[in-house]
């Protein structure tokens, strides 16, 4: 970014900060004031002319109609910045808001000493990983709280975990790993989990069903892993490509036997149905890719020759690995005094996991600190939503209440976004705990609860506990005021590297554009986020 075009912007005063553990030439752009929003699109149509900004994606907005959000990177000499990016929305005459982050200051030779392969290499020999065949290294500039590196990203397998690791382009020293994985036809009758009735979708193969869906736009495949964990692995890595033989299968469309591959597959219709009907949104990245899901990825009964770790993702987990590909556990066994079951048997965690690809193809909030509690929020907000629009309200299985995956894991579940401090999670931003990116990517889920009680809070209202703020709330009956407002803010405004103070100011944005300014909506979600020591 050149120096003095970002020194300009900050002289302009427009809604910029830096906040502690950033990269020092970090500029925060939260505009929706109109002398904003006019001096901010000025200095972005310069920037697009000097390459120092260049249009990553652009989407019509479903739910305002005459509205556009284009997203736009921030590249350094033709390097994209990670986490670099202003989302600028508009109603066909200019812009009507823009949010995002910049980095200034930048000064780097952008000629890599080390070679894709040689990158490759010292992730594989300094953390024993396993870097997949295809997988090839992104060049990329990485913000650090001392200033700029040039570095690698490419994805490796450590033995316990998928993780994205930012390698030195010049020494080969690893700098940065994040998670890379987000944790926590003809129509059949099925057994679910919990020996509910299911329809499946599925099509008939060499004298058999399989769970391959032909009715709904996308493919939506499930894949039966018979428990080979070192298969489910190589599949992660991309070395060995899924095959028909591999999808669940039934001699006669009566699937009554395999619950976890009847909810995987059902569940997943759910969630297409769910942002469609409610959000116009077409799957996960909204031009209908398609899902593949993946159950037994593991025995049970194995799970005493694998580490901790190892039993922490394949069994008591499911993930969202990329690319339309979901990975639900195997269960089978207690942990923290908790009974785990199937996983694919919660339709909230099934909304959670598919809801991170959504995340994916949209903001891509960078999986640490805030920004990851906020990615983290959104999945449990989005879940509990698609337990609202499909099942009842109510305390006891199949049943939609605030709690995170309470079907599957028992008793109690995960987390509730009603009483956050229940489940020794922060109810409120001066509670936070970050734990450091190696733990927990910074707290991305205990912090998570911050913004999702956010949310409960602007729908059924009630008292904080911590502020002892309280909230009048839109009320059930209006649900889909506070869901769409959140959706089209993480979907359409966020940038990746949003704060909890970019959410306050985009859900708000969007509830405005939704609802007006004055409206219940705006007003119930500006009262929570203050509730929640958000101002």
């Amino acid at each position: 970014m050149r120096a003095r075009a970002l020194a300009t912007a900050l002289l302009l005063g427009l809604a910029a900060w830096a906040r502690g553990g950033q990269a020092p030439g970090e500029v925060r752009v939260l505009a929706v004031a109109p002398a904003e929003v006019a001096a901010w699109d000025a200095r972005v149509a310069s920037l697009l002319r000097s390459g120092d900004l260049r249009p990553r994606q652009l989407r019509a907005d479903p739910l305002v109609p005459g509205r556009q959000h284009q997203r736009l990177e921030q590249a350094f000499r033709g390097v994209p910045v990670f986490g670099g990016e202003i989302v600028r929305q508009g109603d066909g005459r200019g812009a009507v808001s823009l949010f995002g982050a910049l980095h200034e200051g930048i000064d780097l030779d952008t000629r890599p000493s080390l070679s894709p392969d040689q990158a490759r290499a010292s992730v594989e020999r300094g953390l024993g990983a396993r870097v997949g065949r295809r997988e090839v290294p992104e060049l990329l500039v990485l913000p650090e709280r001392g200033g700029y590196a040039l570095v690698y990203r490419l994805k490796a397998w450590t033995g316990a975990d998928l993780r994205w690791c930012f390698v030195d382009a010049r020494t080969g020293a690893l700098r940065l790993t994040l998670g890379a994985l987000r944790t926590d036809a003809a129509v059949g009758l099925g057994r679910g989990v919990l020996n509910q009735l299911q329809k499946v979708s599925a099509q008939g193969q060499a004298g058999a069903f399989v769970l391959s869906d032909a009715l709904r736009p996308p493919s939506l495949r499930t894949y039966d892993m018979d428990g080979d964990l070192a298969r489910t692995v190589d599949v992660l890595l991309g070395d060995v490509e899924l095959v028909d033989s591999d999808l669940a299968r039934d001699a006669d469309n009566d699937w009554t036997g395999d619950g976890a591959a009847v909810d995987a597959h059902a569940y997943a219709g759910f969630v297409y149905d769910y942002y469609f009907k409610r959000h116009g949104r077409r799957g996960l990245d909204d031009a209908d890719i398609g899902i593949r899901s993946l159950v037994h990825p593991a025995r049970r009964g194995d799970e005493r020759f694998y580490t901790q770790s190892l039993i922490g993702l394949f069994y008591t987990n499911a993930f969202y690995a990329g690319n339309g590909l979901m990975v639900y556990g195997e269960g089978g066994l207690v942990s923290q005094g908790r009974e785990w079951d199937f996983v694919a048997g919660g339709l909230d965690v099934v909304g959670h996991e598919l809801t991170h690809g959504v995340t994916d193809f949209s903001s891509r909030l960078i999986y640490r600190d805030e920004s990851g509690a906020l990615d983290e929020a959104f999945s449990d907000i989005m879940g509990t939503s698609l337990e609202f629009f499909f099942q009842p309200p109510g305390d006891g299985l199949l049943q939609a209440d605030y709690r995170l995956g309470e079907d599957v894991i028992r008793p109690g579940g995960l987390r509730s976004m009603a009483d956050p401090q229940a489940y020794g999670d922060p109810d409120h931003v001066s509670k936070a705990r970050f734990l450091g990116s190696d733990i927990d990517g910074g707290g991305v889920h205990t912090n998570s609860a911050i913004a999702s009680h956010a949310f409960y809070l602007a729908v059924e209202g009630g008292r904080n506990r911590t502020s002892g703020r309280t909230v009048r709330g839109v009320g059930g009956e209006r649900r889909d005021q506070i869901e769409k407002a959140f959706y089209r803010a993480f979907v359409f405004l966020l940038p990746p590297s949003a704060d909890f103070h970019t959410a306050r100011a985009t859900t708000l944005q969007s509830a405005r554009d939704l609802y007006g300014p004055g409206s219940d909506a705006a007003r119930a979600i500006a009262e929570a986020w203050t509730a929640v020591g958000v101002p």
